[in-house]
C-alpha cells in the first residue's frame, strides 16, 4: 500500500468481463413452466441469458474478467493493491471470493475482501475503492462484479427463474487528471425491506438442513410487485442525489448505464432523467439480471463498443437486496 496525504482524483483505467457460454433463451422456460416467450418479453425485457456450468464457481469467472480488465489498464495483477468483489454468489463463506480471485491472477501484492450489497454491490465497490485513491491509501484498485445466480435459482419458480443469469465485470481504479473520474459517490440501504428479496437458508440464522433443503430455502425469494415499486421511486432518486452532490443537473448528463434488472424500470427512471434512449445502455435482453454484475458487464460493454468518450459524464445507478441502492457519477477519463 502507497501512504500520500495528497488528495487525488479517481477513476476507472481499465474494464472487463465475462460471460459463460451456455444461453437459456425463453424457450427453455416455455418448454418446463406455464410461461411463453411474448409474456417474459413484455414484462422483464429478457430474451436470454447465461448460465454457467455446475463445476464453474463465482471466483473462475470473475477470474476471467479481472484479467481482462488488468490488461485493458496495461496493468499486471502484481501491480494490484486492493481487490474488491461484489457478490451474493460467493465460492463459500470463507475463504472470500476475492481471496481465491487473488491467488489465481497471482495479484500478491494485493489486500483481497468480498462485500455484499446485491445488486449494488458493484456501485458499493467502486465507491469504497474511490476513497482509497482519493486519500493515496491505494494506487490500483480491481472492483469486480460476478454472480453465479443460477446456483441459487429455483427453476420450478416462473416468478424469478426467468429473471435471473450469470456473468461477471471487473474495472481498474486509479488516480486520473484532475476533474475526472469518479465525481460522486451515492450509496444508500433500508434493511426494513430486507424480507422483499433474499436467500432464506445457508447461513447463522437458518444453517443448511434437510428441512431447510426439502422447503427449497437455499434459493432466492422475492417479493416482485414490491420491489418494482421500490426501483421505480429509487433509481431516478439515486441519480439525481450524485448529480446533486457534485453540482451537475440531469441535462448534464452524457450516459446512463443502469442495473438491468427489468426494462420498464429502466424505461422509467430514463423517463424521469429525460435522458434520449440512445444514450442509455441496455443489454438485459442479453443476459437478464446479473446482480452485482450487471453494471460492470453493461460498463464494459459501453466502453469496448466505444459509447463513452473522453470527458463525457456518465451515470451508473443500480438498486437491490437490502434493500441496498446506489450511484456513481463520473468523466470519462
Amino acid at each position: 500500500m502507497m501512504l500520500n496525504n495528497e488528495i487525488k482524483a479517481a477513476g476507472i483505467i481499465g474494464t472487463g468481463s465475462y460471460m459463460p457460454e451456455t444461453v437459456l433463451t425463453n424457450s427453455y422456460f416455455e418448454e418446463r413452466l406455464d410461461t411463453n416467450d411474448e409474456w417474459i418479453v413484455s414484462r422483464t425485457g429478457i430474451k436470454e441469458r447465461r448460465k454457467a456450468e455446475e463445476s464453474v464457481a463465482t471466483s473462475d469467472i470473475a477470474t476471467y474478467a479481472a484479467l481482462k480488465a488488468i490488461e485493458d489498464a496495461n496493468l499486471n495483477p502484481e501491480d494490484l493493491d486492493m481487490i474488491i468483489v461484489a457478490t451474493v454468489t460467493p465460492d463459500m463463506s470463507f475463504p472470500s471470493t476475492a481471496c481465491i480471485v487473488q491467488k489465481n491472477i497471482g495479484a500478491i501484492n494485493a489486500s483481497a475482501f468480498d462485500i455484499s450489497a446485491a445488486c449494488s454491490g458493484f456501485i458499493y465497490g467502486l465507491s469504497i475503492a474511490e476513497k482509497f485513491i482519493k486519500t493515496g491509501s491505494a494506487k490500483y484498485i480491481l472492483v469486480i462484479g460476478a454472480e453465479t445466480l443460477s446456483k441459487i435459482t429455483d427453476y420450478s419458480d416462473r416468478n424469478t427463474c426467468v429473471l435471473f443469469g450469470d456473468g461477471a465485470g471487473a474495472a481498474v481504479v486509479s488516480s486520473v487528471e484532475e476533474n475526472n473520474g469518479i465525481l460522486a459517490s451515492y450509496t444508500g440501504s433500508d434493511g426494513r425491506g430486507g424480507d422483499l428479496l433474499k436467500l432464506p437458508a445457508g447461513g447463522s440464522r437458518m444453517p443448511a438442513s434437510m428441512e431447510t433443503l426439502a422447503n427449497r430455502l437455499h434459493y432466492t425469494k422475492m417479493d416482485g410487485s414490491e420491489v418494482f415499486k421500490f426501483a421505480i421511486k429509487i433509481m431516478g432518486e439515486a441519480a439525481e442525489k450524485a448529480l446533486e452532490m457534485c453540482g451537475l443537473d440531469k441535462k448534464d448528463i452524457d450516459y446512463l448505464i443502469p442495473h438491468q434488472a427489468n426494462i420498464r424500470i429502466i424505461e422509467s427512471a430514463t423517463k424521469r432523467l429525460k435522458i434520449p434512449k440512445d444514450k442509455v445502455f441496455v443489454n438485459i435482453d442479453k443476459y437478464g439480471n446479473m446482480s452485482a454484475a450487471s453494471i460492470a458487464v453493461a460498463l464494459d460493454e459501453a466502453n469496448k463498443a466505444n459509447k463513452l468518450s473522453k470527458g463525457d459524464v456518465v451515470v451508473l445507478v443500480g438498486f437491490g437486496g437490502g434493500l441496498t441502492w446506489g450511484s456513481i457519477v463520473l468523466r470519462w477519463a
